[in-house]
């Protein structure tokens, strides 16, 4: 299909298939169509969604079966027994995620609506394996109790963490990465723990996925996501969907080299962009001033030594990211670039000011809807919703691949392991 030059491809639209075969991607559609237009008839949603009446009547009582959906009263018009109407249900079963960070954990739990039900931040003394493998079913318990009329059923819970998975070398290795989970199967452990069904992410995928369902993302199909964790990272949202790569560290620039011969990097390498972008870094540069700023950094609390320091670290991350936001642009083209994370918002508007002029690429565009770069909306609370967001990604995104046979479930898709 060919589309004007300089203008993004047309959105597909997601529709059913008819065939037995295709449940899993049916289910899906139906869901989506009922979330995006809700209230609806079942005529309404076989319409929408392209599949016969009777195929839609089956899934809805399914999914009605499944506290999924429910049903809102009927719609009068015209002669006749007026429809009843269906809309997911807001107390149904719901997702959690979890962020595991080198000094706290952060946990949500959305509704099917993608609402935020419920969140909380506990300091983490320990980030080894084992421990936070024992604190992990008490956060759930503990969010659980807070919502009002639940039964408590999860569709899965999504964790996320620094990566780059399994890489020697790379993996657990230095300030801004987790110890000891370099030889770990994640994914059994938390199982284990929660027994619920888990899926892994890196924390700047789930970032870019939060942001894509909750924030800056909501309307854009194609964009980057620059996450500021302890160290940094990268977000891909592909035509709607999270790049991961074919063993799920794609977007790992924070080991990218800007400086060579630069600072040594517990990767082994020199001149790493996370040495001069990153929270550690920003630690670094204020431990050289005397300010301990390993529980959170306040601008406002700085004396006139530290926020010279900080200044000095907004130029210099600035001056880094500045040609690695160019060169990404040209890789991907995407819409926008978006810069969040574990920083305020005051901050990542301070690095965004100083990146101009910005090196020229092809979003260099004169007629642009968005800026090169903006700030996420999703605060510092954005891996944890990206992590959320996962399974009910898996919940409500039509997939269908009729060569490839039926459409895998989400324990299959992600290789869960049950306990």
């Amino acid at each position: 299909m060919r589309t004007k030059a300089g203008s993004p491809p047309p959105q597909q639209v997601a529709i059913g298939n008819n065939p037995e075969r295709s449940r899993a991607h049916n289910r899906r559609v139906v869901l989506d169509v009922v979330r995006a237009h809700g209230p609806l008839g079942r005529t309404r949603i076989a319409r929408l969604a392209h599949l016969t009446p009777q195929a839609v009547a089956n899934i809805v009582d399914e999914l009605a079966s499944e506290q999924m959906l429910i049903e809102v009263g009927r719609l009068r018009s015209g002669r006749g027994q007026p429809p009843i109407q269906f809309a997911v249900n807001p107390n149904g079963p719901m997702t959690a995620g979890v962020e595991v960070a080198a000094d706290h954990i952060t946990t949500v739990i959305l509704d099917l609506a993608g609402q935020v039900r419920a969140s909380r931040v506990s300091p983490l003394d320990d980030s080894r394996p084992q421990q936070v493998a024992a604190i992990l079913p008490r956060e759930l318990s503990l969010m659980r109790k807070t919502i009002p009329d639940w039964a408590g059923k999860l569709l899965g819970v999504g964790v996320v963490m620094p990566g780059p998975f399994e890489i020697e070398g790379m993996t657990s290795v230095g300030p801004t990465t987790l110890p000891g989970w370099g030889e770990v199967d994640v994914t059994k452990l938390i199982t284990r723990s929660t027994n619920d069904v888990v899926i892994i992410e890196n924390d700047a995928t789930a970032a870019a996925v939060g942001e894509r369902l909750f924030g800056a993302g909501r309307h854009l199909s194609n964009f980057l996501m620059i996450y500021f964790g302890a160290g940094l990272g990268l977000g891909i949202i592909h035509d709607g969907q999270p790049l991961r790569g074919a063993f799920g560290n794609a977007g790992e620039i924070g080991h990218v080299v800007v400086a060579p011969r630069g600072r040594p990097c517990p990767c082994g390498q020199n001149g790493c962009l996370e040495r001069y972008a990153s929270v550690q870094a920003l630690r670094e540069k204020l431990a050289e001033v005397g300010i301990d700023a390993t529980a959170g950094i306040d601008i406002d609390s700085l004396g006139v030594e530290g926020q010279s320091a900080f200044a000095e670290w907004i130029e210099e991350a600035a001056a880094h990211l500045a040609p690695m936001v160019a060169m990404l642009e040209n890789i991907f083209d995407p819409e926008t670039i978006v810069f969040g994370g574990s920083l305020s918002d005051a901050t990542i508007d301070a690095i965004i000011a100083r990146l101009a002029p910005l090196p020229r690429s092809v979003s260099s565009r004169r007629i642009r809807a968005l800026p090169r770069v903006i700030r996420g909306q999703t605060g510092n609370l954005t891996a944890a919703l990206g992590a959320a967001a996962l399974p009910l990604l898996e919940t409500f995104t039509p997939k269908l691949d009729l060569a490839a046979g039926p459409v895998p479930t989400p324990e299959e898709a992600f290789h869960v392991v049950r306990s």
